[in-house]
C-alpha cells in the first residue's frame, strides 16, 4: 500500500492548472466521439469491446487467478487496436469526413428526437399501401436499437416528418431521390437515397432483386425494420433479423410493425415472430421479380 501511495503522489501531486486542463481536454475529446457514435453500429462494438476487457480483469483477480483464460484474452486485446480500425472502418471514415466538413460539432450535440410509434406505422403502412396498388417500389428501413447513421451518411438527409404523402413522393419514378433506401429515425424521415448493403448468405434465393436482398443485408446487419414494396408485382415484404416474410397484407404489415416497434411489444411476440417465420422462408422461396430489379 505504501508503495502504491507513493507512486500516486509522486505521478499525480502536485496537481496544477495545466494538468485540470489536460483532463478537461481528454474527457471533451472522448465526450465528443461518443456523442459522435450514437446511433451508429459502433456502440454495440464498444460495449463488445468493455465486455472482453472487463472478463480480461476478472480472470486475472487474485480470487480467481484463470492462468489460461487471462492469458488468451490478453493476447486478443493486444492486437485489438488493429481489430478496432477493421471493425470501425465505416464510422471512423463517416467521422473524418465530418471533421473536414465541418460538422464535428453539430453532429456530436445533434438531439435525438421524439417517438410516436402509432402514428409513424400508420404512415408508413398508408404509404405501402399506395405505393403496393400503384406497383411502385419501396425501400423504407425503420431504425430501432442499432443506430443507422453511417447508413444515412451514404444518401441525401431530409429531417422531414413521416408521412405517407412524403414517402410517396420519394419513391415515385422520375424523382430526384426515387432510387436508394429510406431511412427513418423516430418520427423523422432522416434520409433518402441510402445504400443498405447487399446479402452475401448462399442460400438467398436467385429469385431476389437487388432491393430485396438489400433489405435483407441491412437486417442482417442491424436490428432494423425493413419494409420493400416490389415494382413489379406491388408485392409488400418485411425483413427482421435475416429474414425476408413476403406476400404481406396491409394488416399483416401493420401488425407485425406493430410487435416490433411498440416499446410495449413484449419479447414472447418478437420471438413467435422470427420462429414462425424463419421457417416459412427456409420453407419456400418468396414470389419475389426479376433479378434485375433494383432498389429504385
Amino acid at each position: 500500500m505504501r508503495e502504491l501511495l507513493s507512486w500516486l503522489a509522486q505521478n499525480f501531486l502536485p496537481f496544477t492548472i495545466k494538468d485540470v486542463f489536460d483532463i478537461l481536454v481528454v474527457a471533451l475529446g472522448i465526450y465528443f466521439l461518443l456523442r459522435l457514435v450514437r446511433g451508429t453500429r459502433a456502440v454495440q462494438l464498444i460495449k463488445g469491446f468493455v465486455a472482453v476487457a472487463f472478463v480480461v480483469l476478472i480472470t486475472g483477480a487474485e480470487f480467481l487467478n484463470l492462468r489460461a483464460s487471462h492469458w488468451i484474452l490478453s493476447v486478443v486485446l493486444q492486437n485489438w487496436v488493429i481489430a478496432l480500425i477493421v471493425l470501425f472502418q465505416p464510422e471512423l471514415r463517416l467521422l473524418v469526413e465530418q471533421i473536414g466538413r465541418g460538422r464535428f460539432l453539430r453532429e456530436a450535440f445533434r438531439t435525438a428526437h421524439s417517438s410516436d410509434t402509432v402514428g409513424v406505422i400508420n404512415e408508413i403502412v398508408r404509404a405501402a399501401r399506395r405505393l403496393s396498388e400503384k406497383k411502385i417500389g419501396g425501400l423504407v428501413a425503420i431504425e430501432r436499437q442499432v443506430g443507422l447513421n453511417d447508413i444515412i451518411s451514404t444518401g441525401r438527409r431530409i429531417g422531414g416528418t413521416v408521412s405517407s404523402e412524403l414517402l410517396q413522393t420519394i419513391f415515385h419514378p422520375g424523382t430526384a431521390m426515387h432510387d436508394g433506401g429510406v431511412v427513418i429515425q423516430g418520427q423523422q424521415v432522416a434520409a433518402a437515397m441510402c445504400l443498405f448493403p447487399l446479402s452475401s448468405r448462399d442460400d438467398t434465393p436467385h429469385s431476389l432483386g437487388t432491393r430485396h436482398r438489400a433489405a435483407l443485408g441491412l437486417s442482417e446487419l442491424t436490428d432494423a425494420v425493413i419494409v420493400v414494396i416490389s415494382e413489379e408485382t406491388g408485392t409488400i415484404s418485411l425483413a427482421l433479423e435475416g429474414v425476408l416474410t413476403t406476400n404481406l397484407s396491409v394488416e399483416a404489415l401493420k401488425e407485425l410493425l406493430l410487435a416490433m416497434l411498440q416499446p410495449a411489444g413484449s419479447d414472447t411476440n418478437r420471438w413467435f415472430w422470427r420462429r414462425e417465420n424463419r421457417a416459412k422462408t427456409r420453407a419456400e422461396e418468396p414470389p419475389v421479380p426479376t433479378a434485375g430489379e433494383g432498389p429504385r
